[in-house]
């Protein structure tokens, strides 16, 4: 089956992001595909807290998710949009992704469970656990490629996440991202193979990429990896739409080969010599 992969440069408004999201989802759906991959913050991205504070709202008032939504069930095609900021009941963020089927219903939503709080040799400072709260569960739905285990960006690089996701079940990992320029140069490639490869799972990362409206600049590079950890697709930094085919026999073929979920065992404490 196929899979289509959007890679966009969200902006300020989310009414230009959301037309883009309804675009892409139309020429997913003409090109054949069942499922469509989009970033992390497809709806918004905005560094600029008091001007963004007046485009977030809770799920249920999101009208880039309801656009979503009615694409989706318009078009007959599975969604999984990668993260939309949503308002909590606590006054806090959420960085939520959404898997939507293909009659606009809702069928999984994960949190972003790893937060990014850092200072980068570059200048750039990031505190995501200012704005957002960590998400506590880890999530599998099924869709039409098969099990689909949830992860958002900077989860990437924590490999317990996806060992929890592939030992559910899963045989496919999204992980939609907005990543900086200097770590996805660094790490974007290496990691998300790492992780295909230690699940025996298709990875399937749709990216942010070029420069956004509120200044800062993501690295691009959408990703679909097969379960051995060869790129089927890399749409480098170009804004615009890709696919990939997802052969779920590449799955049983890789771990045949490998068995490295049936080897897993759990780790005893260390023992401090």
């Amino acid at each position: 089956m196929k899979a289509a992969l959007l890679q966009m440069t969200s902006g300020i408004d989310p009414a230009a992001n959301a037309r883009t999201l309804v675009e892409g989802i139309a020429e997913a759906a003409a090109g054949g595909a069942a499922m469509l991959f989009t970033p992390e913050m497809s709806g918004l991205l905005d560094r600029d807290k008091d001007r963004a504070a007046g485009s977030l709202a809770r799920e249920e008032d999101d009208r880039v998710l309801a656009s979503v939504r009615e694409a989706a069930a318009r078009h007959g095609i599975w969604v999984h949009l990668g993260s939309l900021a949503v308002l909590r009941g606590d006054g806090k963020l959420a960085n939520r992704g959404f898997v939507i089927d293909d009659q606009g219903a809702i069928r999984a939503r994960y949190d972003k469970m790893h937060l990014f709080d850092v200072d980068l040799p570059s200048g750039e400072s990031w505190r995501e656990s200012a704005s957002y709260s960590a998400g506590e569960r880890s999530v599998t739905v099924e869709t039409p490629l098969g099990v689909l285990g949830l992860a958002i960006c900077y989860d990437l690089r924590f490999p317990d996440l996806f060992r929890t996701l592939s030992d559910a079940g899963a045989t496919l990992l999204a992980v939609p991202a907005a990543f900086t320029r200097p770590t996805g140069a660094a790490h974007w490639h290496v990691l998300l193979r790492a992780r295909a490869i230690e699940a025996a799972a298709f990875v399937i990362a749709a990216a942010q990429t070029g420069v956004h409206e509120d200044g800062r600049a993501t690295y691009g590079h959408s990703l679909a990896i097969d379960p051995w950890g060869e790129v089927l697709l890399d749409m480098g930094e170009s804004a615009g739409l890709g696919f990939a085919e997802i052969d779920p026999a590449r799955v049983s073929a890789a771990r045949e080969r490998v068995p490295v979920l049936r080897h897993r065992r759990a780790i005893p404490p260390v023992e401090a010599l």
